[in-house]
């Protein structure tokens, strides 16, 4: 068995960074920006006026001053004209602030009468415009790689970005392997059971970021698995789920040994998810998984997710690890590295779950968290730290 950093870095050394594709701007929220952008024009364009009111010289900002009124400037139609003194513009919010003026007096401020204004209140220290370029000048760039997310998108627009370098999403096929599995909505026989890792996988590396397919269950046959791994053709990753282990059942390894697979490794010193399995075929990736629903989801937080952040152009990508206060005891743990099933509290208080047998669904469906168990990791008391990951 290898450690999990080890196995970690194995994986890591089996994937590649995905090709660069321009992607139209409306499409590209929560893909990943793959090449620097810079902006194509300064924002604001223009002076603007911050608020609605009159455009005057600074100058001449004082209590109970008159201005004549001689014309009006709007969002998008600008008063063609400069300001000499004693003048007034009236402008409303995001309006090009007219040639000569450089303070907005805002309306509620001034009283008007016909085209002549007074400054009844004090306008204070502020000119009330946008300068030019107070946002972002030209050049001004958005560093990569990184998630868009909504706020980009919009940055990226006033930038006049039309069209986003992003990384292509890799292409994951998903492979449940035994003859006791059906598909949801089947109809089980009296020895078998729902597949449910695959949907959980599907959903957990699509957040991720990649594109999942999932490929027909492959029964406990040479002849099965043949025909499932010849549908991987043009996936960027293979992920097989069960059958990895050395039962007389298992037959993964075999079959992907017999298929040419050059094997990294086998067996990592964790709980849960000992008998996983990573290796290359035909030059693509590949991932066993263990068959208990819970080893497999929690390998896809462990090793899934930092093999997809590298392919999505994240370098050295590391899970955040946060702490957090146990609110109970708990004993001792063993030789290998346990991710425990837990929940973080409001109050942000940790509680352990005492059931952590790899088969249960509904305790991961619980959690929102893993602890992270060193080997030999001693017992711990109630306001002890742990470090967990959040899932």
């Amino acid at each position: 068995m290898i450690s999990v950093s080890d196995a970690r870095d194995a994986l890591l050394q089996l994937t590649r960074e995905m090709e660069i594709e321009h992607v139209p701007l409306a499409q590209a929220a929560g893909r990943v920006l793959a090449q620097e952008v810079s902006a194509r024009r300064d924002q604001p364009p223009f002076s603007a006026s911050a608020m609605d009111g009159y455009a005057v010289k600074a100058a001449e900002v004082e209590l109970h001053a008159m201005f004549q009124v001689i014309g009006e400037a709007a969002a998008g139609h600008s008063f063609d004209g400069e300001l000499r003194p004693g003048q007034a513009v009236r402008i409303f919010t995001g309006a090009p602030v007219p040639r000569g003026a450089d303070f907005v007096v805002i309306q509620e401020d001034v009283d008007r009468k016909k085209e002549l204004i007074t400054i009844l209140s004090d306008p204070g220290p502020s000119s009330n415009i946008r300068p030019r370029g107070g946002d972002f000048h030209s050049g001004d760039s958005l560093a990569a790689p990184r998630i868009l997310r909504p706020a980009d998108l919009a940055l990226l627009a006033s930038m006049n970005i039309a069209e986003v370098p992003v990384r292509r999403r890799p292409i994951v096929a998903l492979i449940s392997t035994g003859d006791e599995l059906v598909m949801p909505g089947g109809i089980p026989g009296p020895d078998q059971i729902i597949a449910s890792n695959t949907f959980g996988l599907k959903a957990m590396l699509e957040d991720f970021g990649a594109e999942a397919r999932i490929l027909p269950i492959a029964a406990d046959t040479e002849a099965a698995l043949r025909m499932a791994f010849s549908l991987t053709a043009g996936a960027d990753l293979v992920v097989t789920i069960g059958g990895a282990s050395v039962g007389d059942h298992d037959l993964v390894a075999k079959v992907a040994g017999d298929l040419g697979m050059d094997r990294s490794f086998y067996k990592v010193a964790m709980r849960p998810g000992k008998p996983l399995m990573a290796g290359r075929l035909g030059g693509t990736p590949m991932v066993g998984l263990p068959g208990n629903p819970v080893s497999a989801m929690v390998c896809g937080h462990v090793f899934l997710w930092p093999m997809i952040q590298t392919m999505l152009g994240f370098r050295q990508p590391a899970p955040k690890i946060m702490t957090a206060r146990l609110s109970h005891e708990i004993s001792a743990n063993g030789p290998r590295q346990h991710y425990m099933r837990a929940e973080i509290s409001a109050a942000g208080d940790l509680t352990v779950f005492s059931n952590q047998d790899s088969s249960l669904l509904s305790v991961l469906s619980t959690a929102n968290a893993l602890v992270i168990r060193p080997p030999n990791d001693p017992a711990h008391a109630p306001g002890d730290m742990l470090s967990y990951i959040e899932i």
